[in-house]
């Protein structure tokens, strides 16, 4: 059987990630290690508390020879739009998770609103990327 364990970001300074992964969002670090053996290169991951089998990997822009300076540079224009991918967020209520997230310093894009799909909001972290904070309706979810 194939599952997925973890999905990539881009991040711009992955302490500043930490630092929002965990104290804003609360979540959980699962790993930080850097090899030495391979120029330093930092493997940073994190993961919702009590969701053990899936991780966010908090991924620096690389450089040459991995990453030539336009294709970074794409990266980082699509990373300023908001347009380099999306995380989606369930939870059982979004207005306490949306207040609690703001009472932490998560910036909205977008407040609660009601969708045909449920409650809907939208923010995004330090260096861009885009998230949905969703309360999907039971029909939705079953469906």
């Amino acid at each position: 059987m194939i599952s997925i364990s973890c999905a990539q970001l881009w991040v711009h300074d992955q302490d500043e990630a930490l630092a929002f992964y965990t104290d804003k969002l609360g979540m959980e670090v699962r790993a930080d290690v850097t090899l030495p053996e391979m120029g330093d290169f930092r493997w940073l991951t994190v993961g919702p508390a009590g969701q053990d089998d899936f991780a966010i990997v908090l991924m620096a822009i690389p450089g040459e020879p991995v990453m030539d300076a336009e294709s970074a540079g794409q990266v980082r224009t699509l990373m300023a739009k908001g347009f380099a991918g999306t995380v989606f967020l369930t939870t059982d209520d979004v207005h306490a998770s949306y207040a609690e997230l703001r009472a932490r310093g998560v910036e909205f894009t977008e407040t609660p609103e009601d969708r045909p799909y449920g409650i809907d909001s939208g923010f995004r972290d330090p260096s861009g990327n885009s998230f949905r904070l969703t309360q999907v309706r039971q029909e939705v979810a079953t469906n």
